[in-house]
């Protein structure tokens, strides 16, 4: 380690190398999200074409290596003229130089995603290969970078008719753990770039996997509305959607229904660019509908009596998309996933809420029936509030909590410890109270499967007494009334049998806890306990296996010598003895437990619907998609 510290350690990143250097700082990180990032960088040039009213094709070309892409569009083409100050050409110069782009003055594009001038290249900087061709003036001009580096200067292909920029770049595995991109995550992207820009044909073609979609939505956000309400398996309460289109000097689009679900659901773009975490903008439209709705509610003397609305009751199963176009957006990061603008939310607020206003009295029967699905949302509401009423391990152990009959809970009146263990079945539950530490560890055991939450409203899962218990013996509250701070124990662990009916059971929980509860997903407390398949005796030694694949690993490592070998399979937990569970399943030091974490929300999201939803083609498809990885579970 260097003893003094003087000028000569100060190191100056010069052109790209900042880029290389800190690839985080640019494009959020070097994983998948990261490496798709480049994706979108480049495409929203294109976006940005379209949407200013000078392209209106766009396609992206996934190689057959599964790990470069080209992008390209009929706008104008890159300038390929020289800058009067860098004496470089346009193209070059927005390619090699950070923050250089045509979007900063508003001449060129009214609007724009790309508006920090680090696009294109960042997308350079960390591809090992870059290849740039412009259409533009009647000829065809070429210009190809290696890590960043201009490998010569613009070249001449020829004559050329129309205009626009190809884009041809690959990932450099120096920056990358992994190049391969996931084809699925570009083509919904794609398909959520031709709903937003109504008319604007765009084109995926996958040459890894064979196949070519064109995606082209005239009615824009619209139909895009009935897709996301599609894919949740939800039910619209009313039929025709409540539309907004308002340019004045910004642009405001919106499209929105209330449904059956239990949750808000917004998905929100700036220019063309979603922002997953929100901003002013959807701050702007959940204000607007509040005060809307409480208007017509107020006007027409509907307020309920005996229960008070919040805004969270106004916007259950409230699912919409929000698009807005403005000059000068601030993004939070070059990752653009939140808006920043101050005065945004105040220009949707006023474009949204008059117009809210006159469609709920145009519409009276419509307006009644989404008023009355806000009052059961509050009620539901309060009974939620009702069933999980503050307590504390101290309370519920003092005998001041009425708590499920069935709950053999654990004696300890410090929480940090503490488990709470979902069985299934009396049987096993039998099993896990004799095996368990009855200081930390609780055991509830559930009768059969529990409800399928999928798409199912709050008010009908709290009718479910199973789930109901489950509830109240976690202590923190469902839905809206969620607060992780009354949750009476540290882990709750989902422990059903190693088998297919038990994974169903786990997964009904799980979907529960995504559906209902999804903040003990985030804060890390929901786990999946693995117990053993099958006990396999060599000689002296005992193994446990959690499946087949680990039992034959077993086998394998035993070696040749079979003839001591004997191998129980076990038909649930409720066969095993009590000391036999708390050695493999319940025991800190022995057992192997799963930690329940999300980390993609939209394709979890995705799988939930597929996989327990009311579409049974979607459940096919899944089932058909992975069955070569299925083939050998034993069932």
């Amino acid at each position: 380690m260097a003893t003094e510290y003087t000028a000569k350690d100060i190191q100056v990143l010069e052109g790209l190398d900042p880029v290389r250097k800190r690839p985080g700082m640019y494009i959020g990180g070097v994983g998948s999200a990261g490496l798709h990032h480049l994706v979108w960088e480049i495409v929203d040039n294109s976006v940005d074409e379209a949407m200013n009213g000078h392209a209106k094709e766009i396609t992206v070309t996934l190689h057959k290596d599964g790990s470069s892409i080209t992008v390209s569009d009929d706008g104008r083409g890159i300038p390929i003229d020289k800058h009067p100050k860098h004496k470089k050409t346009a193209l070059e110069i927005v390619y090699t130089t950070l923050h250089a782009g045509g979007k900063f003055e508003g001449a060129n594009y009214k609007t724009s995603g790309g508006l920090h001038g680090v696009g294109a290249s960042v997308v350079n900087a960390l591809s090992t290969k870059v290849v740039v061709t412009v259409k533009r003036g009647g000829a065809e001009h070429t210009m190809e970078f290696r890590r960043g580096v201009a490998q010569g200067s613009l070249k001449k292909l020829g004559a050329a008719r129309g205009s626009g920029t190809t884009v041809f770049f690959q990932p450099d595995p120096q920056i990358f753990p992994r190049t391969e991109f996931d084809p699925q995550l570009i083509r919904d992207r794609l398909e959520v770039a031709s709903f937003l820009h109504r008319g604007v044909k765009v084109r995926f073609i996958d040459q890894a996997h064979g196949t070519d979609e064109t995606f082209k939505h005239d009615q824009g956000i619209v139909d895009y509305l009935k897709k996301v309400i599609g894919e949740r398996s939800q039910k619209a309460i009313h039929d025709a959607p409540f539309t907004l289109l308002k340019e004045n000097g910004a642009k405001v689009e919106v499209a929105f229904q209330w449904t059956e679900s239990t949750d808000e659901h917004v998905r929100s773009y700036v220019n063309g660019i979603p922002t997953g975490s929100g901003g002013t903008h959807e701050n702007g439209l959940r204000s607007a509908v509040g005060k809307a709705v409480r208007n017509f509610i107020d006007t027409h003397n509907l307020t309920p009596r005996g229960v008070t609305l919040t805004g969270d009751d106004i916007r259950e199963g409230f699912t919409s998309i929000l698009s807005v176009y403005i000059a000068e957006p601030q993004f939070q990061g070059q990752t653009k996933d939140r808006l920043n603008n101050p005065e945004v939310q105040s220009y949707v607020d006023q474009a949204v809420r008059p117009a809210l206003e006159q469609w709920l009295n145009s519409n009276r029967s419509v307006a009644e029936q989404i008023v009355a699905r806000i009052v059961l949302a509050a009620r539901a509401r309060e009974a939620s509030r009702a069933a999980s009423a503050a307590v504390s391990r101290k309370t519920a152990t003092s005998g001041r909590l009425t708590l499920p009959g069935k709950l053999s809970d654990c004696s300890s009146s410090a929480r940090e410890k503490t488990e709470l263990f979902i069985v299934e079945g009396d049987s096993a539950g039998g099993s896990a109270k004799q095996g368990r530490d009855r200081e930390l560890q609780a055991v509830l055991p559930l009768r059969g499967k529990v409800l399928n939450t999928e798409s199912v409203a709050l008010a009908k899962v709290l009718e479910n007494k199973e789930l109901a218990d489950l509830v109240v013996a976690m202590g923190c509250g469902v839905g809206k009334d969620f607060d992780i701070s009354r949750l009476r124990y540290a882990r709750i662990i989902v422990l059903a049998d190693a088998d297919s009916d038990g994974h169903h059971i786990s997964t009904l929980l799980l979907t529960f806890f995504y559906r209902h509860i999804p903040e003990l997903l985030k804060n890390g407390k929901v786990f999946v306990a693995v117990p053993p398949l099958y006990r396999i005796d060599i000689g002296k030694e005992t193994h446990w296996a959690a499946d087949d694949a680990d039992k034959e690993r077993i086998l394998k490592a035993a070696g040749k010598d079979e003839s001591k070998v004997e191998i129980t399979r076990f038909k649930g937990l409720g066969e095993m003895m009590p000391k036999v569970l708390w050695e493999t399943t319940l025991a800190p030091k022995s057992r192997r437990l799963l930690r329940i974490e999300i980390a993609d929300a939209l394709q979890t999201d995705r799988v939930i619907n597929d996989l327990m939803g009311k579409d049974p083609s979607a459940r096919f498809n899944f089932i058909m998609e992975h069955a070569q990885e299925a083939a050998d579970i034993d069932v």
